[in-house]
């Protein structure tokens, strides 16, 4: 999980947007607002949609990788996913800035499980709603997920290269940022998945053969346009966090740091 670069919605489908959210804030209570928000979103959400076939294209442009799961990095993204749900906040159900492009296997588990920290003494609220339950607001608080779009991931989680190859939270237990973490990890199952975590470790062999490629043409005085394709190669393969976390702890792995030693420029890719 890393940070998205972002990008501006075209105006038309902006314009779009904000058009069908006035709708849903026009109901005239909060349940209707939900009611609403759920229908509506599932009627707009359509490839012919003018709107959301721009907001499709934008947030494909976005993924880091072709076009792969702004969670996992693992599989094709093919599902606008709302970070914060619209069963719970159908006041960002047509907002731009809530948008993410994610898989099945990660927006299906993560559906609309949600949870917010508690201001007043930092700690973990689920404000999920159970089915036939009333449908009231959510309790205040900042959203325990993190969002890839507003934030750095990397502030949060660090992925073991060692071993394991699964995330960690980077902060001391029962911060407000190692809850984060935590919580994050398990409602996306980013650990839990056994081929997610071994893709992330081929994912490792693939980054190191390429910088042991590139060193090996820099050295050997390959072109600049060949240099350049090489690195573009770093850029569009899956799993960015695992090169993202290479150049990261480069100095504590000792294969690595003698690659950056000869071509620093690497880690600028």
């Amino acid at each position: 999980m890393i940070r998205i670069p972002d990008a501006v919605l075209p105006a038309p489908a902006n314009g779009l947007l904000e058009q069908y959210q006035a709708e849903v804030d026009g109901q005239s209570n909060y349940a209707d607002r939900v009611a609403a928000a759920k229908s509506l979103f599932s009627r707009r959400n359509k490839k012919t949609n003018l709107a959301f076939a721009a907001v499709r294209t934008t947030l494909t442009g976005m993924c880091r990788g072709l076009g792969r799961c702004m969670y996992c990095e693992d599989a094709p993204a093919d599902e606008v996913e709302h970070h914060s749900p619209k069963d719970l906040y159908p006041e960002l159900v047509f907002v731009w800035r809530n948008y993410l492009y994610a898989c099945g296997p990660c927006n299906g588990p993560k559906n609309n499980r949600f949870a917010v920290i508690d201001p007043s003494n930092a700690r973990l609220i689920d404000v999920s709603r159970l089915r036939d339950t009333p449908v009231v607001p959510p309790a205040a608080g900042a959203p325990a997920l993190i969002d890839p779009r507003r934030e750095d991931p990397f502030d949060f989680l660090m992925l073991d290269l060692r071993d394991t190859f699964q995330l960690t939270p980077l902060h001391v237990p029962q911060t407000p940022e190692y809850l984060r973490a935590e919580y994050t990890i398990r409602v996306l199952r980013l650990n839990e998945r056994d081929l997610l975590v071994a893709a992330r470790a081929d994912a490792f062999g693939g980054y190191r053969a390429r910088l042991r490629e590139f060193v090996q043409q820099r050295e050997a005085g390959a072109s600049p346009s060949d240099l350049a394709r090489l690195g573009n190669g770093f850029r569009t393969a899956p799993h960015a966090t695992v090169w993202a976390e290479m150049k990261r702890q480069q100095q504590h792995l000792p294969e690595l740091a003698e690659l950056f030693a000869q071509a620093p420029e690497a880690l600028a890719f």
